[in-house]
């Protein structure tokens, strides 16, 4: 069997799903650290705050 020349096509595919794992693990680490940060400053509570105003 005579090795294939790898199609264009697939090269652009593969640059194309690189550079989406990327933005995904770029969201995954924000998403982290924003978590991270929240956490150690202790903005969890069970009630949320509610806005003041009249009703």
């Amino acid at each position: 069997m005579a090795i294939k020349v790898e199609h264009e096509l697939h090269k652009r595919r593969l640059g194309r799903n690189i550079g989406l794992g990327l933005v995904l693990v770029g969201f995954v680490a924000l998403v982290f650290g924003l978590t991270v940060v929240k956490v150690e400053r202790g903005d969890f509570s069970a009630n949320p705050p509610r806005a003041e105003g009249g009703e």
